[in-house]
């Protein structure tokens, strides 16, 4: 499965699938639970991740006329989406992928469709992972992209976003921008996500074992306290913060981590809009081709879309 952790999926709580899910993605979430879930080597791991991606990812290439290319970016790998038609002066966007800081789950099926509905070229962040890459590593690898990006499209004109681990560097990146007085971007998107990792709300508990998380968020904080604002935005003042979308599902286990986000945004002023998936698992859209991930991604698309043309006014 794809999302926070991708090893560990098969312990998750898995409540039969719900009737109004649309019979794409019923037959989506099948094929997800029939992947073997045998544990595997850290390498097979990532293999396994970008084999989905590269199964799906290829079909959204086709559908959406996106192309994608490999480059490094002061220094980073990173994944370049263009759509068909990009016109001049257009905004940039720049992506944080899921997986749970372990694997590149992300990087093709959370771009492609956010590429050819904005027209926006999308650069995802292939950060480094742990183990051997703990806090704050992937988070200096968005850094340096991003500042590379403001050298030739201002930060207003840009949009940053990402899907769970990747929600997460976008609520720190966000943070540590403000911490060191780079431009703020002009829109985030925090997509299954969490503010502040020293708590993982009720959702947790109810589609998740606790531990599992709790490990997942360890390991990538290694000696950090998890209360430290810079691993945890949400335990300070998120005043001035740029308008901000958050989505989250019905069964998400980040749906609490979500949805407090998205309400510290806007009890200390920022402009926040939280979007939710009846019915669906934790960040549904990177793994299942169905109405609702269309459905997902044009809510992405249309909330980045306003927001950075808005700004170009």
């Amino acid at each position: 499965m794809i999302g926070l952790l991708l090893a560990l999926a098969a312990q998750a709580l898995a409540p039969p699938a719900s009737d109004i899910l649309s019979p794409e993605a019923r037959a989506g979430l099948a094929v997800d639970a029939a992947r073997p879930k045998a544990a595997r080597t850290m390498a097979e791991r990532r293999a396994a991740a970008e084999a989905i991606q590269q199964e799906i990812g290829q079909r959204m290439l086709r559908r959406y006329g996106v192309t994608m290319t490999e480059r490094t970016i002061a220094g980073v790998p990173v994944r370049v989406f263009t759509p068909k038609v990009r016109r001049r002066g257009a905004a940039m966007l720049l992506n944080l992928h899921g997986g749970g800081f372990l694997v590149d789950s992300g990087s093709i099926t959370e771009n492609v469709p956010v590429a050819g509905l904005t027209g926006y070229t999308v650069i995802a962040v292939r950060y480094r992972l742990v183990p051997g890459a703990e806090f704050p590593a992937a988070l200096d690898d968005a850094l340096a992209v991003y500042r590379a990006i403001l050298r030739d499209t201002p930060a207003r004109r840009v949009g940053v976003y990402g899907t769970s681990a990747g929600a997460i560097l976008t609520v720190e990146l966000a943070a540590r921008l403000k911490r060191e007085y780079v431009p703020m971007p002009g829109a985030l998107g925090v997509f299954s996500g969490s503010g502040d990792l020293s708590r993982a709300g009720d959702s947790a508990s109810l589609f998740l074992d606790p531990g599992i998380l709790r490990g997942v968020v360890q390991g990538y904080a290694g000696t950090r306290d998890l209360t430290d604002p810079a691993l945890s935005p949400a335990r300070t003042a998120l005043a001035g913060w740029p308008p901000t979308l958050c989505i989250a599902s019905g069964r998400d286990y980040l749906l609490s981590s979500t949805a407090d986000f998205c309400r510290k945004l806007d009890a200390d002023g920022s402009s926040a809009k939280l979007v939710l998936f009846d019915g669906l698992p934790h960040a549904f859209w990177s793994y299942i081709e169905a109405p609702e991930s269309d459905a997902a991604f044009a809510t992405m698309a249309r909330f980045l879309k306003a927001e950075l043309e808005r700004k170009a006014r």
